[in-house]
């Protein structure tokens, strides 16, 4: 693969890339009205869903940072994002150009003031694997085989300038209003800065495994305080395919199953009992090792849950509370869908269209076990996603809705579904990690 030799950190350097893509999009609409006068809507439509997937992922590939990072998150979204967007944006979980080797080690000497064959006994200049905000590496130290991931220069510099200019670019693409969308970005910030703070998240991978080692076929890497720094993380090398390489060419349904479950109950248990989860479950931070159990990598996005919007969330789960007309109007208060300045129209639309949404979601909790095989539960979410991106009465009402917790609550929960999706998973027990009093409600 092609490697950078200079990634742009000035403010001005990466404001320009940006404003160029930017145009970029802006011509593609243009060509959009153009195209309606002569096909469908739904071919013109097409056509621009293409041209800016393209467009945006070829413009921000080159910067890495928090630009390229929410084209990852958005590649996610894979049941409510046009498939252009889920099929280009999905190159930046894997194919993402790295840094070259002279950029490597030029990029140790400013941020550790030592060169990398100066830590380690070895040290492969060439990344083994290249993604939105580091890339990895493979070291060997005292008899240890190691992987180190190097942070790209100038990406926590740049997050809050990066997102002020895509901002614009978002809100037209996701229809995205401008009252009360800053909360969002907000939130997408905080956490983009975590992830460049290495020292932080090696403090979550040692917290998290500490308290999911339990799990049955789950395993995690050892990761070396002493080696890392806010720039660079040093942790075990562990043999094995990326989760999306395995679940291609698996045949045997009850590893699938096996592996499955093990994902599965990972994120039950953080969100039910430790209330904090890993937020990025994108198939890159989850490897099948040789001993066919499962490895989760990559800490640096966890989130937090606080009760306000955990209890009521969960509490939409059940299906009398959806179905009791009062409980669930207050619960969508609770969780910021329901606005106190909402039109009457509008407390009816987004009542109905919330009510609808859940009662697809949340399927897979209605049971014992979930079949995560099954096309058809994926098509409903697809056609729902999609029949609600085209909604043109949703296109003039303020569409920023519920909590800030959203963000990432639902992230992982899409992300999740996928992942057990791609495993062809069709056994999955729902109920192992829920606490006591929830598993007698849903029993």
């Amino acid at each position: 693969m092609k490697t950078i030799d200079r990634i742009p950190t000035s403010k001005i350097e990466r404001a320009t890339k940006i404003v160029q893509t930017g145009a970029k999009v802006g011509v593609n609409y243009l060509r959009y009205y153009g195209d309606k006068l002569s096909s469908t809507e739904e071919t013109a439509r097409e056509k621009l869903n293409e041209a800016n997937a393209s467009d945006i992922y070829d413009g921000l590939k080159n910067l890495k940072g928090s630009a390229l990072k929410v084209a990852q998150m958005l590649s996610m979204e894979k049941n409510i994002m046009p498939e252009a967007y889920v099929e280009k944006f999905s190159l930046s979980q894997f194919s993402v150009p790295p840094l070259s080797a002279a950029l490597v080690v030029k990029t140790f000497r400013k941020y550790f003031g030592r060169t990398p064959a100066e830590l380690f006994d070895e040290f492969n200049p060439e990344a083994v694997h290249g993604a939105s905000i580091g890339q990895v590496h493979k070291a060997r130290k005292d008899g240890k085989d190691l992987a180190v991931k190097i942070q790209y220069p100038g990406v926590s510099e740049s997050i809050s300038s990066d997102l002020a200019m895509v901002k614009p670019m978002a809100m037209k693409l996701f229809n995205i209003r401008g009252k009360g969308s800053d909360v969002y970005f907000k939130e997408v910030e905080e956490k983009l800065l975590d992830e460049t703070n290495y020292l932080l998240e090696v403090e979550q991978s040692l917290e998290t495994i500490k308290h999911c080692s339990h799990i049955p076929h789950l395993r995690f890497p050892n990761y070396y305080r002493q080696l890392s720094s806010e720039r660079f993380i040093t942790m075990d090398w562990i043999e094995g395919q990326h989760l999306s390489e395995f679940a291609a060419n698996n045949t045997d349904k009850a590893l699938a199953n096996k592996l499955g479950q093990a994902l599965w109950d990972f994120y039950m248990f953080q969100i039910h009992h430790l209330r904090k989860f890993h937020a990025d479950p994108h198939p890159g931070n989850f490897l099948v090792s040789e001993n066919n159990e499962l490895v989760a990598l990559d800490f640096g996005c966890v989130k937090s849950i606080p009760d306000s919007f955990y209890i009521p969330y969960f509490e939409l789960a059940l299906p009398e509370n959806r179905n009791n007309p009062e409980i669930f109007t207050r619960k969508l208060y609770e969780l910021e869908i329901l606005r106190n300045d909402d039109s009457d129209g509008e407390r009816v639309f987004f009542t109905q269209m919330f009510k609808r949404l859940l009662d697809l979601f949340t399927q897979p909790f209605q049971s014992e076990s979930f079949d995560f095989s099954d096309d058809r539960f994926f098509k409903r979410l697809s056609e729902m996603g999609m029949a609600y991106s085209k909604n043109t009465a949703l296109r003039n009402m303020n569409g920023n809705r519920g909590s800030r917790h959203f963000i990432y609550m639902n992230r992982t929960f899409f992300g999740l579904f996928n992942l057990l999706h791609m495993l062809k998973a069709d056994s999955i027990v729902i109920n192992n990690y829920l606490p006591e009093s929830q598993t007698e409600k849903v029993a």
